[in-house]
């Protein structure tokens, strides 16, 4: 691995919550895309992420990668059942704005508002934060998916009655809380490894 570490103007970095396109540039080197390996492209799964910097940079790391990668797939995008799309992304750009992570919460942000159609909620809450009043659905998926985020124990019958008073089934609670689970940890993981930046194009 190179010692070397890449810099960036500060001015670049973000300082508020958006739902525009974000770069993320790393803080130490990713593998390039050049030296990538037939092993690095099964962690990938999808080709099109040798692209991106950070999954460059999980690559160094093939199969831990993997498994990281098709769970966030299966938790998201398996259509059997459950909680909608839009649902499942709300929950994470809750996650994320609770925790910081500038980059995850606009990914998610506007995956949310493109499958709901509701932008403005969805600024609504990157503005205002979590307790933001969304209605009584889009409030028990925020309000359960920060519990958990802020810790396990937080988390407890009352999130789960709120849920189920808000229309959630097992299986739609289930995706709630794995989209929470799993973004508490990946937000982590990003925000330990490098920091978002606007565009160029925007900059």
């Amino acid at each position: 691995m190179s010692n070397h570490t890449l810099n960036y103007p500060a001015s670049t970095a973000p300082s508020v919550f958006t739902q525009a396109q974000l770069d993320w540039l790393p803080w130490i080197d990713p593998l390039p895309e050049a030296e990538l390996t037939p092993r690095h492209f099964e962690g990938l799964v999808d080709a099109s992420r040798a692209k991106s910097p950070y999954f460059r940079l999980l690559a160094r790391d093939p199969d831990t990668l993997g498994a990281r990668t098709r769970t966030d797939k299966d938790i998201f995008y398996n259509p059997d059942g459950g909680l909608p799309r839009a649902e499942r992304e709300l929950a994470a750009a809750a996650t994320s704005r609770l925790n910081g992570c500038i980059y995850c919460a606009s990914v998610h942000a506007r995956f949310a508002s493109h499958f709901s159609r509701r932008e403005e909620d969805v600024q609504k809450l990157l503005d205002d934060g979590v307790q933001a009043d969304l209605g009584q659905r889009w409030n028990a998926i925020v309000a359960a998916s920060v519990a958990l985020t802020e810790t396990p124990l937080a988390l407890d019958a009352s999130h789960i009655d709120g849920l189920r008073q808000a229309g959630l089934d097992d299986y739609a609670i289930a995706d709630a809380l794995q989209g929470a689970a799993f973004f508490n940890w990946a937000n982590r993981l990003m925000l330990s490894l490098g920091e978002p930046a606007v565009e160029a194009a925007q900059a």
